[in-house]
């Protein structure tokens, strides 16, 4: 004799999910660990204009000075003489990034060295200038 299997109706199949979840959960906390997070100034300046200006790839920390010279750092204004130890910690969270520091083109040069100053003593090495690219 033949013995027969039944087979459950169709409406009754389950599928089990929680391989699906754990292969989600785990891209999600793969994408946050990863992604680098950009620090910006928080106040729009009118940059000059360069014709050999060139986008910034790997910038995590914007400085802006704004015309009347104030300095803005991560969505607030700072005294300019704090900007060291603040870029140093932001720094010390992506070593791998850079600082683009977006002057106004109305503020003073001695404020943009003074700021270009202050990242150097902080111990970065990647500062960029920002300029907006002139017509061709």
């Amino acid at each position: 004799m033949i013995a027969r299997r039944h087979l459950p109706p169709a409406d009754e199949t389950e599928l089990d999910m929680t391989p699906m979840l754990d292969i989600v959960f785990i891209m999600l906390i793969f994408f946050i660990v990863t992604t680098s997070f950009v620090k910006e100034s928080g106040v729009t300046v009118s940059t000059p204009q360069a014709d050999t200006a060139a986008p910034q790839e790997s910038a995590n920390i914007f400085i802006a000075i704004t015309a009347n010279g104030e300095v803005w750092i991560d969505r607030r204004p700072v005294d300019p003489r704090s900007v060291r130890a603040i870029v140093a910690r932001l720094h010390a969270d992506n070593p791998e990034g850079s600082v683009i520091i977006q002057s106004d083109g109305e503020a003073s040069t001695r404020m943009l060295v003074e700021v270009m100053d202050q990242v150097r003593l902080a111990g970065v090495e990647g500062i960029a200038i920002a300029a907006d690219k002139g017509p061709q």
